[in-house]
């Protein structure tokens, strides 16, 4: 499966651990993209996405250490540690004025990195945000999932299957132990950034109930639903979801000042 058109592939170590770091984008964009994938899985199933926003914008895309067939840390990470990480690599990569946009688990990463350094990201957009109220156990969990294969593509079902076969069940194992324990809903209230909690209409994963109580908790939010999505929405719905998150950005960002001569 090839990267999006004119993609930069690379592989980057912050404190020992590798990332792989996929870019695109005009070369005179103003606004930068960070998309983040979630528990087990990698860029690829962003990559639909990450294509759509490239017409714009730049992007970034990364495959966290230990997915995506990166080498796994030597020890343990939970989600601050993982997010500090994540901030490093913005460093490492000069990365500022960041749109953070995390999938499933990758919402909690981005909240985390928004939360830790406020002076990397402007707006953070939690896709499919984990865990809802109601699939707080790993049964929970693996049977909302369940629920979710039904309606997706079997490009999007390929996906991830081939990604947890690659990320593999101890690695997985650990960081599901992480994802379940993460208190999200009350994370966001300490949010100093715009917040839009993105969600397929028909997802079993993340609940409408639970992504409004979500939103409303967090200082400023919105929801977007993408119609007939489900939990992977930004692969079959990649423009509309793309379209969203653009036109929430435009909205919560401040006008630049004009200057009088």
């Amino acid at each position: 499966m090839r990267e999006p058109h004119g993609a930069i592939a690379d592989d980057v170590a912050v404190d020992g651990r590798v990332f792989r770091v996929v870019r695109s984008g005009p070369a005179a964009a103003t606004r930068t993209f960070l998309l983040v994938h979630g528990i087990g899985m990698s860029h690829r199933y962003l990559r639909r996405m990450h294509t759509e926003l490239a017409r714009e914008d730049a992007v970034v895309s990364i495959d966290l250490p230990g997915f995506g067939g990166t080498p796994k840390p030597g020890q343990d990470l939970d989600v601050p540690g993982m997010a500090e990480l994540i901030a490093g690599l913005l460093d490492r990569l000069g990365l500022q004025d960041v749109t953070a946009v995390g999938h499933s688990m990758g919402s909690q990463w981005v909240v985390e990195v928004a939360l830790q350094r406020p002076d990397l990201i402007t707006h953070t957009i939690a896709m499919g945000p984990v865990a809802d109220d109601r699939h707080r156990t790993a049964f929970a969990q693996a049977r909302a999932l369940a629920v979710d294969m039904f309606g997706e593509s079997p490009r999007a079902n390929w996906l991830v299957l081939t990604d947890y076969l690659r990320c593999g069940i101890p690695w997985y194992s650990r960081q599901l132990r992480h994802m379940l324990a993460y208190p999200l809903d009350e994370r966001v209230r300490s949010l100093s950034q715009p917040l839009l909690v993105l969600r397929g209409a028909r997802d079993p994963v993340a609940g409408g109930p639970w992504c409004r109580r979500l939103a409303a908790a967090a200082p400023d939010a919105a929801v977007a639903e993408i119609p007939r999505g489900f939990h992977v929405v930004q692969d079959r719905s990649s423009k509309d979801a793309a379209d969203a998150i653009r036109a929430f950005v435009a909205a919560r960002t401040p006008p630049v000042p004009r200057v009088s001569r």
